[in-house]
């Protein structure tokens, strides 16, 4: 037991974070993912749908600290629009949702003057296609009859990387990734990542899809470099911004786009995934 301590100590040293309430949110969150799969799958959308604003909440009071002033409730009213879009029409509906909210999102900005139009209109872009763009994709993931098993695979590949990145790389990271922006990666983590992760795609691939394994690999090698690069762009924003954390409501996490933020950039690379092993393989 003591060295159950001793060791839960030097990875908070290391990582700056408590891992024991990380771990416990981590399982919250995938019970409630499970719950809303596995019975009612509109609530996965509806969950999705919630932490996307709660996400658009925490960006916007970041641009704040930087006299960038975008609207919240028309952003969180294009979220609405977005989510109900794509669980409705797919695709199409996440396209064709976008198209219509962009360009309306810019028109209310001119209400007030072209003074910092061009900074506002390119937070507001960003906003709009990183968080419920790029989410739609998780609804996406979700809406076939085997829903259920194509999201948890998705966490499988998601944890795998997140976890085991952050493990071995507390534990034995001595070279930096990209000291710059996130001097806590390392190259260590990152082949713990590349290894866990390949591993966990090809079981999850395996058992939970019924599909070849070595596509599931090769899958698993693909989030690794999404899953991480999502995880350095929000890095790259909180440095810019000079914060720590998005935000403070997730325990061992901070804020929701800190959970959320390497799952946006790989949610559009499994979807592709599964839709070329279902149309061509």
């Amino acid at each position: 037991m003591d060295d159950l301590h001793r060791l839960n100590g030097r990875i908070n040293d290391r990582a700056g974070r408590k891992l024991l309430p990380s771990i416990l949110v981590s399982g919250t969150l995938l019970l409630i993912i499970w719950f809303a799969l596995a019975f009612h799958r509109e609530l996965f959308a509806i969950f999705i749908g919630v932490a996307v604003i709660l996400g658009i909440r925490e960006i916007v009071r970041a641009f704040e600290r930087s006299d960038t002033n975008i609207s919240f409730p028309a952003l969180a009213f294009a979220t609405v629009v977005l989510t109900l879009s794509t669980w409705r029409g797919s695709l199409a509906g996440l396209a064709i949702a976008t198209a219509f909210c962009l360009p309306n999102l810019l028109i209310l900005l001119l209400r007030k003057g072209p003074e910092g139009f061009v900074k506002k209109a390119t937070a507001t872009t960003l906003v709009l296609i990183y968080l419920p763009f790029l989410a739609g994709f998780l609804i996406l993931l979700a809406r076939p009859f085997d829903g259920l098993y194509r999201v948890m695979t998705f966490v499988v590949l998601i944890s795998c990387n997140d976890t085991f990145g952050y493990l071995v790389g507390v534990l034995f990271g001595k070279h930096p990734l990209v000291p710059k922006i996130s001097p806590k990666k390392s190259w260590e983590g990152l082949a713990g990542s590349v290894v866990f992760t390949v591993l966990g795609g090809a079981l999850s691939f395996h058992y939970l899809m019924h599909e070849h394994w070595w596509i599931g690999a090769l899958v698993g090698f693909v989030v690794v470099f999404t899953a991480t690069g999502g995880d350095l762009i929000e890095s790259g924003l909180k440095r810019d911004l000079a914060i720590k954390d998005m935000g403070s409501i997730l325990p061992g996490h901070g804020g929701i786009l800190d959970r959320l933020d390497s799952a946006l950039l790989s949610a559009p690379a499994v979807w592709l995934a599964f839709e070329i092993v279902k149309r061509y393989l």
